[in-house]
């Protein structure tokens, strides 16, 4: 006599899909957008303004780290209250004229790549509560070995902490929204200062990094700012449609 056919449900992950996926894409999509248009209008940056920092810290942190790469040096980083920030660094002139606009691109175009990594970590509870220690623990060390301007060395140590306590005290569910939330900041912080992107000069501190970018690269400013414009939008696009995506 056969044994009565049983019906197996598949395990549940640590991530319920068809439970969270309308709200929870529906808030990220919702922020992203809300974050770019308050980042153009007077005032946003105030409303924005933990977020401002942190995408100030992933610009510039790309430039010093991709000057690292290079096997150059990251002298220091500087954050202003006013959100704006500066990165010293050194490469050698044998990487010329790749190394210097490779380095400038890293500005706009890291924190797009490293929002990807986070958002991506969400797939896995464990993975993203990790992340979020080494983004937290990540902060605090870029304090110690860079950051050299007062406002820095207050400012960054607290989202360090904050996003640490974040990744050993809140609900499993929180969590893996935070590093999504995040990740999408990283991803839109390209668009933090859409007329910087588009612009040559930087005032009185010499060429923007898209400016930087025609110097080396001869295509105009525009042309850069555009491109990685649109590699931004479609990083986020990309990254959260992998992350959302059923097993």
């Amino acid at each position: 006599m056969k044994e009565p056919r049983k019906n197996f449900q598949p395990r549940p992950t640590s991530f319920d899909q068809s439970a969270i996926e309308p709200m929870g894409l529906t808030w990220l999509i919702a922020a992203a957008i809300a974050t770019i248009v308050l980042w153009q209008i007077p005032g946003g940056d105030y409303i924005l303004y933990p977020f401002s920092i942190l995408a100030t810290w992933f610009h510039e942190m790309g430039h010093g780290l991709m000057a690292l790469l290079l096997g150059g040096r990251f002298h220091q980083l500087q954050i202003f209250s006013n959100g704006s920030g500066v990165a010293s660094y050194s490469i050698s002139q044998a990487l010329w004229p790749i190394g210097p606009a490779l380095v400038a691109a890293a500005g706009p175009m890291g924190p797009p790549l490293a929002g990807a990594g986070l958002i991506l970590a969400s797939r896995s509870f464990t993975v993203a509560s990790r992340s979020l220690k080494i983004l937290g623990g990540f902060l605090l060390l870029s304090t110690l070995l860079w950051v050299r301007s007062w406002f820095g060395l207050l400012a960054i140590p607290v989202l360090g902490i904050i996003i640490l306590g974040f990744s050993l005290k809140a609900p499993r569910w929180m969590q893996e929204f935070a590093i999504q939330f995040l990740g999408v900041q990283a991803c839109v912080s390209t668009y933090h200062q859409l007329n910087y992107l588009f612009s040559y000069s930087a005032g009185s501190l010499g060429l923007s990094d898209t400016g930087q970018m025609q110097k080396y690269l001869l295509l105009p400013y525009w042309f850069w700012g555009g491109l990685m414009a649109i590699a931004s939008l479609v990083i986020l696009v990309q990254s959260l449609r992998i992350a959302y995506r059923a097993e």
